[in-house]
Formats: C-alpha cells, structure tokens, sequence
C-alpha cells in the first residue's frame, strides 16, 4: 500500500502535526514500508498458534484469592456524606 503526498498531508492535518513538504516523500515511503509490513504479518496462517499472556515462558506466581480483611462497610457509610441502601451517593457529573 503507497500513500501519495495528498494522504500524508491529509494525515498530518488530521494529527495537527506540521511536516514540511520537503519530507513528506520520505515520510511517504516509510510509512508505505510499514503498511506493507503490516500487510505481510496479516497474510501469516496463524490457525494453529495458540493465544499467549506474554511472549516469555514465565509462570507468574499467584496468591490464593481469599479474604483476609474484615468487612468495614457499615463503617465507611457511616462518615460519607450520603448513602442508600448501601450505596454511595454522589453528584451527577454527566449529562
């Protein structure tokens, strides 16, 4: 994929960026490298890669997911300044 002078100027409107038009043939080419790039990894068969969490092999180290704190609502509801019904209340901020 090749974008034309009239695209780079277009997109650096867009992003608000200045870029001289001395640049935007260089910046042209460049981008269409990397759209090409991009282009290439997408035509990659990857039907039978499993999803991975991170690329490294590591096994990250989990603690047991249980409570160890005691339950404090009632009196953190007890000093805000509203409640209902268990609650916070607060001011509408969107419209």
């Amino acid at each position: 994929m090749s974008l034309d002078q009239n695209d780079i100027a277009k997109l650096a409107r867009l992003a608000r960026i200045n870029i001289a038009e001395s640049d935007t043939a260089e910046l042209s080419q460049r981008i269409g490298d990397i759209l090409n790039m991009v282009d290439a990894m997408q035509a990659v068969d990857t039907s039978n890669v499993l999803p991975m969490a991170n690329p490294h092999d590591a096994v990250q180290r989990l603690r047991a997911d249980e409570v160890n704190e005691t339950n404090q609502r009632e009196h953190f509801q007890k000093i805000a300044p509203q409640t209902a019904d268990g609650l916070y209340l607060v001011p509408q901020v969107i419209e």
